[in-house]
Order: structure tokens, then C-alpha cells, then sequence
């Protein structure tokens, strides 16, 4: 996949999706980033994996509990829309404060398919987190 392909309505709205998930990283409304996921989602950050929305809240919560904060800075790279379901790629810059006060800087990609909701509103299907870097 390469560069920009679909109405650019609909790529919008999948970029407007994709900070949604960072801005809800940043102020840590497990909420408001649940909503960003369909019912049926999965999601794989490192060796983790969970299924389905209410899993994946429960794992963000559980990785979120390591961090004072977390700040996620997002380049967009690539979405490709076929109809009602979008694959993107994503780099990011993560700002991370442990609980026990270590800072660290991790750089990674996300690897993302999303649908088209009843409602109109893009989700995400899958979401697959590469760590590229880390100081």
C-alpha cells in the first residue's frame, strides 16, 4: 500500500479517527478510545492480543496502568479505501512517563484496517502496533 487512494471525504474521516485514538491516549479516556474500535476488533501491541471491544479496553487499561503519562504523536503514511473497509499505515512518536518516574521515546508504525459503521462513522477492525525504536 502507497500513498492516498478514496474520496477524500472518507480519508478525513479516517485521519479525524486515527487522532481521535491518539487524543484519547493523551487525556486517558478509556471511553472515548474504546469508541474508536468496531465490537468485533482486534488488536495485537507487541506479544499482547485481545478480541473484541471489551477486551481490548480491558488490555489498554491494564498497559495504560504503567504509564503517568503517555503522549502519541501520529504521521499519517498511506490509506487505501475500498467501498466501506480501509487499510492505513500510521507512524508514530510516543512520550512515555512511568509510574516510577523512567522516561523513555518509542517510535512505531500502525498497521490498520478499518469499516464503515451503520452509522457512517469509521472503526477500526484491526490494529497492529510494530515497535520501530525505543531510547
Amino acid at each position: 500500500m502507497r500513498g492516498f487512494t478514496g474520496n477524500i471525504e472518507d480519508r478525513i474521516a479516517i485521519r479525524e479517527r486515527i487522532e481521535a485514538y491518539s487524543d484519547a491516549v493523551f487525556r486517558r479516556d478509556a471511553d472515548d478510545w474504546a469508541e474508536c474500535w468496531a465490537e468485533d476488533a482486534v488488536w495485537q501491541v507487541g506479544e499482547s492480543r485481545a478480541e473484541g471491544r471489551a477486551a481490548i479496553r480491558e488490555l489498554w487499561l491494564q498497559l495504560m496502568s504503567g504509564f503517568e503519562m503517555a503522549g502519541m504523536y501520529v504521521t499519517h503514511a498511506a490509506v487505501a479505501i475500498d467501498t466501506d473497509v480501509a487499510d492505513a499505515r500510521s507512524y508514530l512518536l510516543e512520550l512515555l512517563r512511568g509510574v516510577d518516574g523512567s522516561e523513555r521515546v518509542v517510535s512505531g508504525r500502525y498497521d490498520d484496517r478499518l469499516r464503515r459503521d451503520v452509522d457512517g462513522d469509521w472503526r477500526f477492525v484491526s490494529r497492529s502496533y510494530s515497535v520501530l525504536q525505543v531510547r
